[in-house]
């Protein structure tokens, strides 16, 4: 045989990878292993790191999403709120409009069964009848609120009553006091339906 049989043992025996890497590097296996876990623990903290930057981005957004939410909520409730007064008070508005206006229709007939009730007469069953309207007139007055208007006795307020005249003040009046009246005046809580209309003592 023109080519020699190599013996296996002579054969140069294979390098593991680690072994092989190493003699390329000019380092131990056992280094280039230590030298891949802190590489890789590097590379997992970075990974940590973003991912945690991530999460406190995301727990920022929706803790700004909730803030903005509870402001709505607690706008639209004052919104709410104010609109329920205002509501509230409107329809107060309207129904003690209509109440005064209705008020001021009758008064005319209760000035009437008024002078009825003082004049003098005979027929004391006609006097009970015309008083008997009146009160029930001055109840269905206090179910509405609606007030006489004191003035006789009292200091004269342009609030509330209209003078017609002057008279000379007799003794122990003061000036300026209504002496008598000659319409009683009405009131709708702080709204004057119809002014007190009055002497005053000069």
């Amino acid at each position: 045989m023109s080519e020699e049989i190599k013996n296996p043992a002579q054969q140069p025996e294979e390098q593991p990878a680690e072994e092989t890497k190493a003699a390329e590097t000019g380092a131990a296996p056992e280094e280039n292993t230590e030298r891949e876990h802190k590489k890789h623990g590097k590379e997992k903290k970075k990974d940590l790191a973003a991912e945690l930057e991530a999460a406190k981005a995301q727990a920022q957004a929706a803790e700004a999403a909730l803030s903005a939410a509870k402001d709505q909520l607690l706008r639209t409730a004052a919104e709410y709120e104010n609109f329920r007064k205002r509501s509230a008070r409107e329809q107060d508005a309207a129904f003690n409009n209509g109440v005064g206006f209705a008020v001021s229709q009758i008064l005319s007939i209760l000035d009437t069964l008024d002078m009825a009730a003082n004049a003098p007469t005979t027929d004391e069953n006609y006097k009970k009848g015309v008083l008997m309207t009146l009160d029930k007139a001055a109840a269905a007055f206090k179910v509405l609120k609606v007030e006489e208007i004191p003035a006789l006795g009292l200091p004269f307020d342009p609030e509330v009553h209209s003078a017609v005249m002057q008279q000379p003040a007799a003794e122990g009046q003061e000036s300026g006091t209504v002496v008598q009246v000659f319409q009683k005046g009405y009131k709708l809580g702080d709204k004057v339906v119809r002014h007190a209309t009055v002497v005053v003592a000069e």
